[in-house]
């Protein structure tokens, strides 16, 4: 990786993105993707856009959630001790004895999520697994009027983790679910900008919001810019370690390329043309089945407006929802899948599917690595 990209990616990983409360990093992946679009901008909700052949056609849209699970301050008891609600799947498990940040209005507030020492437990039978219910946060106050003069309901908090490089190219992050999405989608954007082959399509690279709350930012931005195609980057569980299921999970592995998902949101003919391409590349691939949901925002982005085209490419993750989130560079975050594949399509394509004409699109598939265009 050259040495800018992962010093954006560092930052990116490391700037707090809580959901809700996402614009720190979306600003650091909009001064990045502003250099190779031609045109940058937000919504109202902070879904950030860097646009690329404004006007071409087909729009394809290049979308990954930059939002991170995190925590909100939800009472201060009378001894300042902080309790919270969750934002996203945050496990309670892994919370406890953890370092956290509170995001406040006056600047960032250290503290620790309180942990009993089994000390004072071990007499305690059948001791229960705890609930968000359970965490409480020591802010070193004394009292509630000490714990509200520097906090107050609804500021964000986030773990301390930060990056690091393991072994190789395997690095560990608090939130690379989804910021090496967002970082895939920015490099995408640039080698399709540093491309020698002149851009059909225009091309929408999105940073959105809030998918850990219920897929948010992806329905809004979706349906405001109404792609004729979109193409979504997330994480997916690596099941290649001790204690998981392949039989009930899949088998999906560090290092050995990004997946693929087929069935329910994605698009067949969008996921036979990323095969293809992918194959005429030499791009090693995984599989992923799915049956009623991807738990993605491709799950949102198909339906809207009637219906868009699209296709889920996942990066494999070890230990998901943890502070020690693992994954391989060489699982196809850089350089990004959809930044490798170059597909050239009639202008004006429009990823119908054709039970009549299977396979009548193929003729036109011109692959070669580098760049994504439809």
């Amino acid at each position: 990786m050259r040495d800018k990209s992962l010093e954006f990616l560092k930052t990116l990983v490391n700037t707090p993105s809580p959901s809700g409360a996402e614009t720190r990093g979306q600003r650091v992946w909009l001064d990045y993707v502003r250099t190779y679009a031609d045109e940058t901008f937000s919504d109202a909700y902070g879904n950030c856009v860097a646009v690329l052949n404004k006007g071409g056609s087909p729009r394809l849209m290049l979308a990954a959630h930059a939002d991170e699970i995190a925590l909100t301050v939800n009472y201060v008891d009378k001894d300042g001790f902080l309790y919270v609600r969750k934002l996203g799947g945050m496990d309670p498990v892994v919370a406890k004895a953890q370092r956290v940040v509170i995001h406040t209005r006056n600047g960032p507030v250290k503290g620790v999520i309180g942990n009993v020492a089994p000390h004072l437990t071990k007499t305690e039978p059948d001791r229960k697994l705890p609930e968000i219910s359970d965490l409480f946060i020591d802010i070193g106050a004394g009292s509630r009027r000490a714990a509200e003069k520097r906090v107050r309901i609804g500021d964000p908090i986030t773990l301390t983790d930060e990056f690091d490089l393991l072994d190789g190219d395997v690095a560990v992050a608090r939130a690379f679910d989804n910021r090496v999405g967002t970082f895939a989608v920015a490099e995408a954007l640039r080698l399709l900008h540093g491309g020698n082959r002149k851009l059909a399509a225009e091309v929408c690279a999105v940073s959105n919001i809030q998918e850990e709350v219920g897929l948010l930012g992806a329905r809004q931005i979706a349906y405001s810019l109404k792609p004729d195609v979109a193409l979504v980057v997330d994480v997916t569980h690596a099941t290649d370690y001790p204690t998981v299921s392949q039989a009930l999970h899949g088998d999906i592995r560090l290092g050995k390329g990004p997946t693929l998902t087929h069935g329910g949101c994605n698009h067949p003919e969008v996921v036979a043309r990323l095969e293809a391409v992918a194959a005429k590349a030499d791009i090693p691939l995984q599989h992923e089945a799915m049956s009623s949901t991807s738990g993605t925002d491709t799950d949102v982005i198909f339906w809207t407006r009637g219906g868009i085209p699209s296709g889920l490419v996942s990066l494999p993750n070890r230990y998901m929802h943890s502070p020690v989130e693992l994954v391989s560079q060489g699982s196809g975050a850089h350089p990004a899948i959809a930044g490798r594949l170059r597909v050239v399509a009639p202008r004006d394509e429009s990823f119908k599917v054709r039970p009549e004409r299977t396979a009548r699109w193929r003729h036109k598939i011109i692959a070669c690595a580098g760049t994504l265009v439809a």
